[in-house]
């Protein structure tokens, strides 16, 4: 299939050209259904194909919230032609066109939308940017055109909260219509360049290199309900991210094998300390005074007298390793220890730092 964008030759069944990333195939815009390149209308519900791409278009904005679309528009007059450094998310429905095939039109979106809003809303949720929606399917950045340093991480932890949303709806669908509803995602990171961002907040990315078309790779490899991520993804979220090895695979257009990982949880680590600390921290020296004065305020606290104690500092003296070093020391034997703290991605989640306490102190509750 000849890329319209770029003119590439691609291969049959693609859906995103191997070389600029373009979307291939055009979708239906009331089934949902893929159009070949000469259709003027749609072969499983009749609908005139010239209306999908105006109703794409229209509905960009929609699916964009109000708070990123307004940082979007803010940011983009300095983003065309820049480099970014990102992690691309494919995700699409599996068995899509034999799943709503001999449905009627308007119960087959009744099924399929529901599908792409969870997955929007996890992409959301930690800031990723939604650049693409392909019939069954979304292409989704993170780190551009909001540039965020944890942008692997919180490609992750979207990938798995839309697994965990898609699967709670699939429950449900399964029980009132009889229909299996699994979604694949696949994620890749590395260099893009932006082209351009138009005023409806639809966005043109062009990889450099094989950026996005080994993320696209990664997703059509996937089993249904699963995460399939490369190695230069979990390099930038190890720890943080649970993944199962599926060794070397053979990746069509590179001539290496790729290492290929399954995500199947949130790991351990939740700040950057705690990766570091999962490592192998290094001996802790100094800082003699601040420890004692942490040790009275304990002391006066099982006395009956509250304590709070408040440690400020410029960043990367040490306060959070002081913190650690006193909380895993031999004088807290007893006590009952609850940690918090802000996250990059935590802005979506009212009241965070409150409510991870409150997990500790309510872990039924909480389950």
């Amino acid at each position: 299939m000849k890329c319209p964008q770029c003119r590439h030759e691609n291969g049959a069944g693609w859906k995103f050209c191997e070389q600029c990333g373009a979307a291939l195939a055009r979708a239906c815009a009331s089934c949902g259904g893929e159009l070949s390149a000469s259709a003027r209308f749609c072969p499983a519900c009749g609908t005139p194909a010239a209306a999908a791409p105006q109703a794409r278009s229209a509905a960009s904005a929609a699916y964009t919230p109000k708070h990123l679309a307004e940082r979007i528009l803010t940011s983009k007059a300095g983003l065309d032609g820049e480099r970014k450094q990102v992690t691309v998310l494919f995700a699409d429905l599996k068995g899509s066109m034999e799943l709503l095939a001999d449905r009627d039109p308007e119960e087959a979106r009744a099924i399929l939308d529901p599908v792409l809003e969870r997955m929007m809303e996890a992409v959301h949720r930690y800031e990723g940017t939604v650049n693409q929606v392909m019939g069954d399917g979304i292409m989704a950045l993170f780190g551009a055109p909001l540039a965020h340093e944890d942008h692997a991480v919180r490609a992750c932890y979207a990938a798995l909260r839309m697994q965990q949303s898609v699967r709670e709806y699939a429950a449900g669908v399964q029980r009132s219509a009889g229909v299996p509803v699994q979604i694949r995602v696949g994620l890749n990171s590395g260099e893009v360049v932006v082209r351009s961002i138009g005023s409806d907040l639809r966005m043109d990315y062009t990889a450099v290199g094989q950026t996005t078309h080994l993320a696209a790779r990664m997703e059509q490899m996937a089993m249904g309900g699963s995460i399939l991520l490369t190695a230069d993804t979990l390099r930038l979220a190890e720890d943080f991210v649970q993944v199962r090895p599926l060794g070397p695979a053979a990746v069509k257009g590179l001539a290496q094998p790729v290492d290929v990982y399954e995500a199947v949880g949130a790991g351990a680590a939740k700040f950057r300390f705690d990766a570091r600390a999962i490592r192998g921290l290094t001996r802790f020296v100094g800082r003699a005074p601040e420890l004692e004065r942490l040790c009275t305020a304990l002391e006066r606290a099982g006395q009956g007298q509250g304590q709070v104690v408040a440690l400020v500092g410029e960043p990367g003296v040490g306060k959070t390793r002081l913190f650690h070093e006193f909380t895993h020391s031999r004088r807290v034997a007893g006590w009952l220890i609850l940690e918090s703290g802000s996250v990059s991605y935590g802005k979506a989640t009212a009241y965070l730092p409150l409510a991870d306490p409150s997990e500790g102190l309510f872990p039924d509750r909480a389950a």
